[in-house]
Parts: structure tokens; sequence; C-alpha cells
């Protein structure tokens, strides 16, 4: 199985002592025989630290129900095995993440089974960023393959990370999108070492220089079937949302879509043809209260209130705050800014006014107005934002 090669412009992130000491008690934990994520949270929150889990009595450990099997492991673990990840973590662009790691990813760390232990490969801080999730069949149909293309780019282009699995057809779709007008994350069902499908080896060299990988498995663990399920509720924990496009009925896309329910994330399906294998996960996901998407701006209208926060504001107002051109409109954004003037209009007229697509002057309307340079009005109209 193809293997990455390192990232030449990048340290690892066990260069210190004190930090190889952190992630040795991080790894002794996570490799621990019988010891998963939930039960490794559990450890975590009643001790206060995981040198204070690798420090009590076997007694104290067996109190919390972990069986001889771990209770040996966590007194004498195969220190070879940890010594060789952190090896790993050692190379250019390696990164270890422990749980109570400050760049941990906030909103991975509110699910109720978040890894002990991150292995990542790229910008460890683009993992804390507003993500997508798009999923969908690994065997697209050229209409899949096509909204799914065109989504992204918009969603990209708008400042969300896309979040994937690196898998053939919709994944491997969203990933190379992303990379076109933004950044993507690839969440690994393997090791960080090693790609899965071994034709996505190009694809993930240029997510690693674009954006990032991640994997809750250790250096060397292949691929096994049991491991892409887990690996999907990374998927959604990550992201904001999650967005399927196609899918059949009984599908790793729908395990994704429950498990964002599950974890409170929004769920959004792109409708399809009725008599289409393809669209009946989509529409069964809609029947049961996924948000129907047409346009990016559907996405983007629903995640306003999480955006809001998150996306930053360019504009630069003089004394008064009033009227001037915020800093940083390039391209169509400007062209929108000039055609409303200091009108109130419907995005109708300014449709009419610029000649751009109506699905590009929704979503640059709502991206505006999330970093403050227009303000929506009552009646569906809008003006520039004042000071």
């Amino acid at each position: 199985m193809p293997r990455l090669p390192p990232d030449p412009h990048s340290s690892g992130s066990c260069s210190s002592a004190a930090a190889r000491r952190f992630h040795r008690d991080w790894l002794v934990i996570s490799l621990a025989p019988g010891i998963g994520p939930r039960t490794a949270l559990r450890l975590h929150e009643h001790f206060g630290s995981p040198a204070a889990v690798l420090s009590a009595s076997r007694s104290d450990l067996g109190d919390l129900g972990l069986k001889p099997p771990a209770l040996d492991w966590l007194k004498h673990p195969d220190r070879a095995a940890i010594d060789s990840v952190l090896s790993w973590a050692e190379r250019p662009g390696a990164h270890l993440l422990g749980l109570d790691d400050p760049r941990y990813p906030p909103l991975l760390r509110e699910i109720a089974d978040p890894p002990p232990l991150l292995y990542v490969r790229g910008d460890i801080g683009l993992l804390s960023e507003p993500q997508i999730a798009v999923v969908g069949s690994r065997n697209p149909s050229p209409g899949g393959r096509e909204i799914t293309a065109e989504l992204v780019r918009e969603l990209a282009r708008c400042g969300l990370v896309v979040t994937s699995g690196l898998a053939f057809g919709i994944d491997g779709v969203a990933h190379e999108a992303a990379l076109e007008t933004g950044q993507s994350i690839a969440v690994l069902g393997t090791g960080p070492d090693l790609v899965y499908p071994s034709a996505h080896v190009d694809l993930a060299c240029r997510i690693v220089e674009r954006g990032a990988l991640v994997t809750e498995l250790p250096p060397g663990r292949g691929p096994q079937a049991r491991n892409f399920p887990r690996r999907n509720r990374l998927i959604s924990g990550l992201s904001l949302g999650v967005l399927v496009t196609e899918a059949a009925l009984k599908s790793g896309s729908l395990i994704t879509a429950r498990s964002a329910l599950e974890q409170g994330r929004e769920v959004f399906a792109v409708p399809g043809p009725i008599g289409s294998p393809l669209s009946r996960g989509c529409h069964a996901l809609i029947r049961d209260g996924a948000r129907l998407v047409e346009t990016a701006a559907d996405i983007l209208s629903e995640l306003a209130p999480q955006l809001r926060g998150a996306l930053d504001s360019d504009a630069s107002p003089d004394a008064s705050g009033e009227g001037l051109e915020p800093a940083g409109l390039e391209g169509d954004e400007r062209l929108l800014w000039e055609a409303l003037g200091f009108d109130q209009l419907a995005p109708d007229e300014l449709i009419a006014r610029t000649g751009l697509p109506a699905e590009q002057v929704l979503s640059m309307l709502l991206l505006m107005e999330l970093n403050g340079h227009v303000s929506s009005l009552p009646g569906g109209r809008y003006c520039r934002a004042s000071g």
C-alpha cells in the first residue's frame, strides 16, 4: 500500500522532551487493548490527565471496569510500538494531538466519543476552522459529480473548509473541487502514513499541501472494514454540517448523516430523479428532516448563525462608518457592491444590474452579510451596511 512522503516544508510536533512525554502518555492509553474512545474519555475525566491515569493503581483502574489485558498494557506497554509512533511524529509535517491539547478541534471534542489521540499531516490549525462535510456514492452519476463539484466550489470560495473521506466517487470529487477554490481535509480510515485507495496518492499529497489529513489510527494501520464506520463519525464531528449529494438507502453516507444527527450537526441533502437508486438515500434524509439543497446559499443560510462569529470582516469604515468600499472586495463582489450603490434592492434587481447568475448573487449576498458588508432588510431587500 502506498505511503505518503514526508512534507519537506514542515517540522514534526514532538520536538521537545516534554512533548514526547505528553504524547507518550496518550499513546499508552489510546493503544491499550479494550480501551476505546469512550473509555479513554471516562478515564481522562476521572483522573484529570493521561499521566494521572498511568499513575493510578491497578485496583483504582479496575474499579472503573478495565479488564486485565488493558491493566497489563497500562502498566507494561510495548515500548517499541510507542517509540515507533513517536518517531513518525518527528517527521516533517507530522503531528500528534491529544484530547487536552489546546489545538485539538473544539467541535470534535464535543462528541460523545472523541478520539483520545489524532494523527495529522498538514495544517493542524485547519481542523478548528468552519467545515462542511461532503459525502455520497462511490459510483456517482455524471450529474451527481457535476452538482457536487458546483456546490463545493462555491462553499469553499465562501470560506468553508470541505471535509470528506478520500474515497472514490463523491469524496474524491469534493476534495478536488475544494482545492480549486479553497482548502480541504481528508479523514482517513487507515494510519496517517498510508493512502487508501492507492489511486488517490497524488490527491492526498495535494491535500497535505493545501489542507490536512487526519485519522485516529496509528501509523502502519491498513484498511479494515470495521474502521470506516468509525471514521465517518469524525467526518461529521469535525464539521458544522454534512451534505449528502447522492446515496443509496444502505450506504456509508447515511451512516455519516446519522452520526451528524446524533452529534447535533446539520444535515443537507440534494434531491435527485425519482427513479434513480442513488436518489433514495437523499430522499429518505429529506423525509426525515434534512434540509433540501438546490444551491450553496441553502447551506450557507442554514449555517449563518454559526458562521457569523467565525468569518472575519475586512471592512474598513471611515470616520462616519458609511458608504466606503470594504477592503478586500474583488471581482464579482466588488461588482455587486457597486451595483447596490446607496439603494435598497431585491436580489432580482441586483441580478439584472450585474448580469451575474442568480445562485452566485444569492451566495455573495449571504457571505457579504456574514462579513458585515451588507444588511438584509424586510421584504428580502439589501443595502450597504452602515458603520
